[in-house]
C-alpha cells in the first residue's frame, strides 16, 4: 500500500471520529503518529549501538509500549489515552526541548539554546 493511500485510509476513519475538527488537525495526528512509530524503531536501534541511551519519552508514550500491543488498548480507551494523554504530553516534550513559537527547535531541556 502507497503512503498517500494509506494516508487517505486514516483520514477516512477519523472524519469519523468526533473528537477532531478538520484536515489540518487530522493530518496534524497522523504526523505524530508516524512519528512516533519511526522514532520508536530508532531508538530501539539506538538502545542496542549507543551506550547509555535514554529516551526523551516516559515509557508509557512510546509506540512499542501502546500500540503494537495487541492486547492493548482500543476503542474509547485508545481514543481517551492519545487525546488527552498522549498529545498533551508531545505537545509538553516540544516546549522543553525549547522550540520558539516559529517551531524551530532552538535547544534541549539544559543546553545552551542552539538554533537548528
Amino acid at each position: 500500500m502507497s503512503i498517500g493511500t494509506l494516508i487517505k485510509t486514516i483520514q477516512d476513519i477519523m472524519r469519523k471520529d468526533v473528537g477532531v475538527d478538520g484536515d489540518a488537525q487530522r493530518i496534524s495526528q497522523i504526523v505524530w503518529l508516524l512519528f512516533l512509530k519511526i522514532f520508536d524503531d530508532k531508538e530501539q536501534e539506538w538502545q542496542l549501538t549507543i551506550s547509555g541511551y535514554k529516551s526523551p519519552l516516559q515509557s508509557r508514550f512510546r509506540w512499542s509500549n501502546w500500540a503494537k500491543d495487541a492486547e492493548g488498548i482500543t476503542g474509547e480507551e485508545l481514543i481517551d489515552f492519545v487525546n488527552n494523554e498522549l498529545f498533551p504530553s508531545l505537545k509538553k516534550l516540544a516546549t522543553a526541548a525549547g522550540v520558539s513559537p516559529s517551531g524551530r527547535v532552538v535547544g534541549w531541556c539544559s543546553r545552551t539554546p542552539t538554533t537548528t
